[in-house]
């Protein structure tokens, strides 16, 4: 079928809140994805990382056909026996004591913000309205009211407001903006540990683990957003084991059901979570049997199929032999596990450019903040798929 034919309908029926690559595709295998007219394209994007596991895994797939045919959806009016046993598996995974499923990403963000706001009123006394959360610049945690309210990107914020209150700005990585910036209405800062749609900005050495201590000496709950960092993409399975921290909350999804299916989590101490009583928050889908046993079967063949071993080997063996190219129009090659970005130096045409003339080699990626590429493959990718990759990439990239 003519890919145009798809783009033209796309174009006329769909809002045009995305500018994607005019690829249309059809069929997906590991770190493979086919077009709708047979060619064959390495997907290093992993759909923003929720399938870290690559696509459509047998044993993931297996579990959803299964589950699909037994029970989907019973909301939280009832219990189903797929969620407690998800709630017991992550609990052990990451040493959480407290899990509260839902769907999207920004969900989880908003989730957040409710917990600690109440935790802020309830526990720690803060006068009532007056809860600051500490967020950093460059920041992304999704794209709803409040959420863009405390971005920093104008376009995400143009047209939408009035916003949310409550929330202060810092500069990402800079420990004497976050000590000065607590006050005693500060209930919580929430951070990336490496800013993943910014251009995989990574923090000064110790960030979080100094963060994390200030925190502790202030009563102030530190929130991670791992739901693009975790699972493994950092070649660890959350990004925080860099630092030897572990956060009071964190946020996952994306590659929590290994891109079948919508689920993410916000992983808890009790302190925070026990405020949240019956009623005062949930979603219908949130919890589903069908998004649970997912979730449960792709955090087990993360960890059985050592993924996130192989994302940590792979990561620096791709970002080698990424330092390597030769353009005098990059300004900084950067990464942690296969989370790798090409930053170009601005005024030289942006990096969209590049991700249009990889496409054309078989290799798909995208720019982001015009002047950056992300690398970030399913964690399954092999040594031989890189060098694949890269023969591609010096073709492109480097200037003779």
């Amino acid at each position: 079928m003519d890919p145009q034919y798809y783009i033209r309908l796309e174009d006329k029926f769909g809002a045009h809140n995305y500018k994607p690559l005019d690829v249309v595709l059809h069929r997906g295998q590991g770190v493979w994805v086919w077009d709708v007219e047979g060619k064959k394209y390495m997907d290093c994007l992993s759909a923003y990382s929720a399938v870290n596991q690559g696509h459509c895994h047998p044993k993931i797939m297996s579990t959803m056909i299964g589950q699909s045919r037994k029970l989907t959806l019973t909301s939280r009016a009832f219990r189903n026996d797929q969620l407690g046993l998800l709630y017991q598996e992550i609990c052990v995974l990451t040493n959480s004591h407290k899990v509260l499923p839902m769907n999207s990403g920004a969900e989880a963000v908003e989730t957040v913000i409710k917990a600690v706001r109440k935790w802020g009123y309830k526990v720690k006394g803060v006068a009532k309205d007056r809860a600051e959360i500490i967020v950093c610049e460059n920041n992304f945690h999704g794209r709803t009211i409040t959420i863009v309210g405390f971005s920093t990107n104008e376009s995400s914020r143009d047209g939408f407001g009035p916003f949310t209150p409550g929330f202060k700005i810092i500069p990402f990585g800079d420990i004497s903006a976050l000590e000065a910036a607590i006050t005693p209405n500060t209930v919580a800062f929430m951070v990336e540990p490496i800013q993943g749609e910014a251009g995989v900005i990574i923090p000064p050495p110790g960030f979080l683990k100094e963060a994390k201590s200030i925190c502790e000496k202030n009563n102030v709950v530190l929130i991670l957003d791992e739901i693009q960092t975790g699972l493994g993409r950092t070649g660890k399975l959350l990004a925080e084991q860099h630092d030897g921290i572990e956060a009071d909350l964190t946020l996952i999804g994306k590659a929590l059901s290994g891109g079948f299916y919508p689920i993410s989590a916000v992983l808890s101490n009790k302190e925070v979570m026990d405020v949240l009583r019956p009623g005062e928050h949930g979603s219908t889908f949130g919890g589903n049997p069908l998004a649970c046993a997912v979730a449960r079967t792709a955090l087990k063949v993360l960890i059985e199929e050592n993924m996130i071993e192989n994302a940590a080997a792979m990561g620096e063996y791709f970002l080698s032999k990424l330092l390597q190219i030769k353009n005098s129009h990059i300004k900084e090659v950067r990464g942690k596990g296969l989370m790798l970005a090409v930053e170009f130096i601005p005024g030289i045409g942006g990096a969209r450019r590049y991700c249009e003339a990889l496409m054309t080699q078989g290799l798909l990626c995208k720019e982001t903040h015009d002047n950056i590429i992300r690398f970030t493959p399913p964690l399954v990718i092999t040594k031989q798929e890189i060098d694949w990759a890269m023969e591609r990439i010096e073709k492109v990239l480097t200037i003779k």
